[in-house]
């Protein structure tokens, strides 16, 4: 069973200051964590719409993706919004994996000889 998003009190708060967005939407286990990605990012939006969807926005931000970046573009509907976030690449995960795998840059002999 999956965890819920919603807290059953203070006790789900995993100790975040009082007052932070995250507290405030009562996030449960993953408060502190949503207040961190705020922090870092711009406040979360609403993880689903009215009919319990998942919202792309929510998504994007928390891909870390500017705001509108996929969910501004003219003539996308909701489920090609998520398709295009499912297939994206996360920028920050994206430059780790490319300063793991891109060798060192081989040194000039001539320039360590000095």
């Amino acid at each position: 069973m999956a965890p819920s998003l919603v807290g059953d009190g203070p006790a789900a708060l995993d100790g975040v200051a009082p007052g932070s967005r995250g507290t405030d939407r009562q996030w449960g286990a993953y408060a502190a964590a949503i207040t961190r990605w705020e922090r870092l990012t711009r406040p979360a939006p609403d993880p689903t719409d009215a009919a319990g969807r998942l919202r792309a926005d929510f998504v994007e931000w928390m891909q870390g993706l500017d705001a509108g970046w996929v969910t501004a573009t003219p003539g996308l509907g909701r489920p090609a919004q998520l398709t295009a976030l499912g297939n994206g690449v996360v920028p920050q995960q994206a430059s780790r994996a490319l300063q793991l795998l891109t060798p060192p840059f081989p040194r000039c002999p001539r320039c360590t000889a000095v």
